[in-house]
């Protein structure tokens, strides 16, 4: 068991189900989260096109304090590649910083305590964002903060729950649809304002909706489970020395199945997170957005995309539930492996929206809209399941680590979409897209032979109950 776990909050009510069924700190957990993406999502969704068609101008450029030196370790690139290569290294780093965010909470302050630091280092990173000079420093904050915050809230979330209690999945679900719900409303208001009113305008709102969540947070401490860090005086100090159970056989293998999981994720999710950076610019140049005459925000293509996958992530929940009353459930290996199938299907729907198009037409919305529902299906059938599975085989004595480590996953996989995403320009789009189509059907191989030949011994702890989507 963790440090934590060693004085247990005698006082929680394990048995809360005032807030859908499941205990009031949930709410407010999932209330956080979505305004915490409202601010990311929100300023993901501007910051290519921002450094596309703004910063990374000759105009511009050079008030941007580091830029150059920046350049100069990327090999001097310019433009959309430039673009590219510092969206895929931010957005690869805000998913390595989790492990030292863990380690921090498990250690030397306390999940809550991490997750609040970094909700403040992430809102002054936002707001900085309005300045051109800061931009790096920005991007700097926005890291280290989300490092502390992410791993550590969504643990919390498992926290709420006795190691037998069944709803843990559905919690996690109901937390998807809150992160979603940040997705959907952040392009509207944040993508909006950045490319109508003015870039900063946009940033600074989503620093505004990072503060939002802050509150909401602070306000929900009283129905989170204490930590030890928590308990005063002497209390404190006999909790911080006490001993902990040591890892088993048992824990060794799942951890080394979720390690074996994480390269595999990466390529795994390629396809999706290029939404935000490639597939941007091809809709911002080549797509009919279009109504009444004028062009819609392009941002507006990320609230397409959060309104399907939640649309399906509520589908695909009740089409299992549906589904084990007749039939056996799929287990997670297997959901995954059909998620790879749909993302396969997605890919082909961008190609098909590139080689259907006359040279010189800009592209109808019938393939990228085919495109957000297909993939969205895949989504649904993968992520969710696969942070489920994790916070369900991570040992206790290392969880928010683990937590972490599976967020390595994101930090390979967009470190990719930065590198691949920089020869968006270089080559035919329909070659472009088939590479990503590439990636997808390469890890759902992955995944059947890792079902097949390693899951039997290594994936045992895990039961049906405890799939995400169940």
């Amino acid at each position: 068991m963790t440090v934590a776990e060693a004085t247990p909050d005698l006082d929680f009510d394990w048995d809360d189900k005032s807030f859908l069924g499941h205990p009031k700190g949930l709410g407010y957990l999932a209330f956080t989260e979505a305004w915490e993406r409202f601010s990311y999502y929100g300023m993901q969704t501007l910051l290519v096109l921002y450094m596309v068609n703004f910063l990374l101008k000759p105009e511009e450029v050079g008030s941007v304090a580091g830029i150059e030196q920046l350049r100069a370790l990327y090999g001097g690139l310019e433009g959309q590649a430039f673009a590219s290569a510092i969206f895929g290294t931010y957005a690869a780093s805000v998913y390595l910083t989790p492990i030292l965010g863990g380690w921090i909470a498990d250690r030397l302050l306390g999940k809550r305590r991490t997750v609040l630091l970094g909700a403040i280092t992430m809102a002054l990173g936002h707001f900085l964002m309005a300045f051109n000079v800061t931009f790096l420093f920005a991007l700097l904050c926005l890291i280290i903060g989300s490092g502390m915050f992410k791993g550590n809230i969504a643990s919390q979330v498992g926290s709420l729950y006795k190691p037998e209690d069944l709803r843990r999945a559905d919690a996690f679900q109901i937390f998807y649809l809150g992160i979603n719900a940040g997705v959907i409303a952040s392009p509207f208001i944040v993508g909006t304002l950045g490319e109508t009113v003015g870039w900063h305008w946009g940033f600074g709102a989503a620093g505004v909706g990072m503060l939002i969540g802050l509150g909401i947070y602070v306000a929900g401490q009283k129905y989170l489970p204490k930590e030890h860090f928590d308990v005063p005086g002497k209390e404190a100090a006999a909790a911080a020395k006490a001993p902990r159970d040591p890892m088993t056989r048992q824990d060794w293998l799942a951890t080394l199945a979720l390690v074996l999981l994480i390269p595999v994720m990466a390529i795994a999710i390629v396809p999706n997170n290029q939404i935000f950076n490639a597939y941007l610019v091809w809709g911002d140049q080549q797509f009919a957005l279009y109504w009444a005459g004028e062009k819609l925000p392009t941002s507006w293509l990320i609230s397409l995309d959060a309104v399907v996958s939640v649309s399906f992530l509520a589908g695909v929940a009740a089409f299992y539930r549906w589904w084990k009353t007749r039939w056996q459930e799929p287990d997670e290996l297997t959901k995954i492996i059909i998620g790879s199938l749909f993302s396969i299907g997605g890919m082909a729907c961008l190609y098909m929206a590139a080689a259907t198009t006359p040279p010189g037409e800009k592209i109808g919305l019938f393939w990228p809209v085919m495109f957000h529902i297909v993939n969205s299906i895949g989504f649904a059938h993968m992520l969710p399941v696969s942070l489920a599975l994790f916070a369900r085989l991570a040992p206790k004595q290392i969880n928010a680590t683990v937590i972490g480590l599976y967020y390595l996953a994101f930090f390979a996989g967009n470190a990719l979409v930065g590198y691949v995403g920089g020869w968006f320009e270089t080559m035919p789009v329909t070659q472009f897209w088939l590479i990503h189509m590439g990636f997808a059907a390469t890890a759902g191989v992955i995944f059947v032979l890792f079902k097949l030949l390693l899951a039997p011994r290594l994936m045992h702890r895990a039961h049906s109950e405890d799939v995400a989507l169940a």
